[in-house]
């Protein structure tokens, strides 16, 4: 897990593992956005698994997929819903972390 600080609400990552949330927590995220459709890789894990650990351990997590449409305006709403509603520092993740990236400052455009 390679995590990149956007600022101070946001940090962007590739793909996570399950055991990675425990880590994830220790480092102070207070909610997860992924960004990635399921199934894009036969080895990624789904968003549910994913969701399911991370709600036990009390972070607020989020699906806002962004495909091969690329960053939708749909998703871009979904992105702004996300911060306006969770807690952060938020950590946004994706296959490398770029459409976590761009999500994230499309979304600001709308924020103000």
């Amino acid at each position: 897990m390679n995590i990149r600080e956007i600022n101070d609400e946001y940090s962007v990552s590739g793909q996570i593992a399950i055991e990675d949330l425990d880590t994830i927590k220790a480092l102070g995220f207070k909610s997860i956005v992924c960004h990635r459709p399921d199934h894009e890789e036969a080895d990624q894990p789904t968003f549910a698994a994913i969701a399911e650990r991370a709600e036990e351990l009390g972070l607020k997590i989020a699906h806002v997929p962004v495909g091969p449409m690329g960053v939708t305006a749909e998703a871009v709403a979904g992105m702004v819903d996300a911060l306006d509603d969770f807690d952060r520092p938020m950590l946004g993740y994706c296959r490398s972390g770029a459409r976590s990236t761009a999500i994230y400052e499309k979304s600001q455009h709308l924020r103000g």
